[in-house]
């Protein structure tokens, strides 16, 4: 594959959606493909997915429709099998993947890069609530899990503290990936 793959990943909270949006608006025009996850939730208005049913994800898997895939929080994900298009034709994806299943994903993209999005616990506290998807013994419980996390050996990897302002985080994560595009 000529193209990169950029998996990034952290905890809920800690404002992947809003990083992966604050790139794409700078790094339009450019080779880097921003990709879609397909989810077995509804929109819930901040996130870059298409919502599917748990009959239609279950069909898109049985017919290899997707590159990746992985359970979370009762949820499935996927992301779509057009990420090996889109490096074929040599642009760098970015896609927003589980620290549980990066182990998995770099079997399958050998030379991927991961990028671990983190924030410090009362930000991710806040950021949760604030997003009223859960109650807040479900937003406890999800701020007690702590996802194992190991980084494959061999593998780019890097971490961006997002615990501060957006321009810092986003402007480090844009450095990032147009140094992962530049090859």
């Amino acid at each position: 594959m000529k193209g990169g793959l950029i998996y990034v990943m952290g905890p809920s909270g800690a404002g992947k959606d809003t990083l992966l949006r604050y790139a794409r608006e700078r790094l339009s025009g450019e080779d880097v493909v921003f990709a879609h996850r397909y989810i077995t939730r509804e929109d819930s208005g901040g996130e870059n997915h298409i919502a599917l049913t748990e009959a239609e994800f279950e069909a898109r898997s049985q017919r290899c429709l997707f590159a990746l895939q992985w359970r979370s929080h009762a949820l499935r994900y996927g992301v779509g099998v057009e990420i090996d298009q889109w490096m074929a034709l040599g642009c760098t994806v970015v896609v927003n993947g589980s620290r549980a299943y990066a182990g998995e994903a770099f079997e399958r993209y050998p030379r991927m890069t991961l990028v671990h999005i983190e924030a410090a616990q009362h930000v991710l506290a806040a950021r949760l609530a604030s997003r009223a998807r859960e109650t807040p013994e479900q937003v406890a419980l999800r701020l007690a899990r702590r996802a194992p996390f190991e980084v494959p050996s061999g593998v780019a990897f890097a971490r961006i503290d997002n615990s501060g302002h957006l321009e810092e985080a986003g402007g480090a994560f844009v450095k990032l990936v147009r140094q992962v595009a530049a090859g």
